[in-house]
């Protein structure tokens, strides 16, 4: 079973409960936090406590549908101020001023524009809370069960389509994959986008090896991925702290490699390293993709090496009026992200967890540079599309044309 970024009780529609897991926990500790308001969503957002594309615009979302249903409690009908229940007009004023603020909690991904923008359209046509009420959860049920649907899509697309390509390209045999950030459970309601496809590989695999009379029948060995490099992602460590985490937990054998061993984990592998696959935070037009720092670096060495470079993300994703990557806004980020490693204490004898009061892991900081050195930190970067082998969604793998572009149409 995958683990759950986002907990969201459906049962009682007029009642949900939120919770998201603390990614800035793990891998030692596993603990949810509870979502009530958009001040929360924005918070664990903002905090990186919850991060991914998908996984921020489905959590921005659900913090509105818990702000919604929380003014709607008796306890809070006549105690709370900024809302004037009596006044239809000024609770929609104040929600589209309230989503403008959780909007800016994350600009550069735009899967939380796209989701907020169609919240903003249901609550323009909504004529009393309650009915908004009703259409916000409608559609956050259908943000969350469309987004694993098409992650699962998704990865057979891409796990399937890397496969007759290698064949095509007559290789037969065990290969590696490599990956950026974290684009797994933890970053989307579940399954993934890019190391969805990384799922879908291995279980590709698992299905090879216990199919053995088939195997021999054919006398050939079946093309498989048998091992996954994940990179550490700094400065953030999503890599290391969330990726391996989820890859350990599924079984898939998995070697960390830091940012820097690229070029050299591709050129001395022994097990052939054929394919990066990688999420993205937008798309625009042309193709140009705006990722994780560090995306760019790695689609420039996947060239170098003849390795095929594919970012995996939905329709969601797309920025269709951007026409190329030049217009992306990149989010800079706090300069001691960069500056302090944030985890887990470890005693410095026993290496194991240090414990607090309730026998829970202590998260701690620890500084890796001098506190006045100045830093530059941004959170993405853009890949040009030139870079880019194939875009895979749920609508299937998009790849370039004869004069080397992309044609995205069918996506907007």
């Amino acid at each position: 079973m995958s683990l759950e970024a986002i907990k969201f009780d459906r049962s009682t529609p007029h009642k949900v409960s939120v919770k998201v897991l603390d990614q800035l926990l793990l891998p030692y500790t596993t603990k949810y936090v509870f979502v009530h308001t958009i001040d929360d969503g924005y918070r664990v957002i903002k905090n990186m406590q919850v991060r991914g594309a998908p996984a921020i615009a489905i959590v921005g979302s659900l913090s509105i549908l818990t702000e919604v249903q929380f003014l709607q409690l008796d306890s809070q009908k006549d105690t709370q101020w900024f809302y004037d229940l009596t006044d239809w007009s000024n609770v929609k004023g104040r929600l589209f001023e309230r989503i403008e603020f959780l909007l800016s909690s994350r600009p550069t991904a735009v899967n939380l524009a796209n989701s907020l923008a169609t919240v903003r359209e249901l609550l323009e046509e909504s004529n009393s809370l309650p009915e908004f009420d009703l259409k916000l959860f409608q559609y956050v049920c259908k943000l969350i069960d469309d987004d694993l649907a098409n992650n699962i899509t998704m990865g057979n697309n891409g796990a399937e389509y890397l496969l007759d390509a290698l064949s095509n390209d007559g290789f037969h045999g065990e290969f590696g994959v490599l990956t950026i950030c974290n684009t797994g459970s933890l970053a989307t309601s579940g399954y993934g986008t890019a190391l969805g496809v990384v799922r879908s590989l291995w279980a590709k695999s698992q299905s090879i090896d216990s199919n053995q009379a088939k195997k021999q029948k054919t006398g050939i060995d079946r093309t498989k991925m048998v091992e996954v490099f994940p990179l550490e992602t700094r400065p953030y460590n999503q890599g290391s702290r969330l990726t391996a985490y989820e890859l350990v937990h599924d079984g898939i054998p998995t070697t960390l490699i830091t940012d820097s061993m690229i070029a050299y984990k591709i050129k001395t592998s022994p097990i052939p390293i054929k394919a990066a696959f990688v999420g993205a935070d937008r798309i625009v037009r042309n193709g140009d993709t705006a990722n994780k720092i560090g995306t760019f670096q790695l689609a420039i060495i996947c060239r170098q090496f003849g390795v095929k470079f594919f970012v995996v993300a939905p329709k969601t994703t797309i920025d269709n009026v951007s026409a190329t990557g030049d217009s992306i806004v990149v989010e800079e980020r706090n300069p001691n992200e960069f500056r302090l490693v944030a985890g887990t204490a470890l005693d410095p004898c026993t290496e194991k967890p240090l414990l607090n009061s309730s026998q829970e892991p202590q998260s701690a900081k620890v500084g890796i540079a001098p506190p006045t050195v100045k830093v530059w930190n941004p959170a993405f970067d853009v890949t040009p599309h030139e870079l880019i082998d194939g875009i895979v969604t749920e609508q299937g793998v998009f790849t370039k044309d004869s004069r080397g572009e992309f044609n995205l149409d069918k996506l907007f």
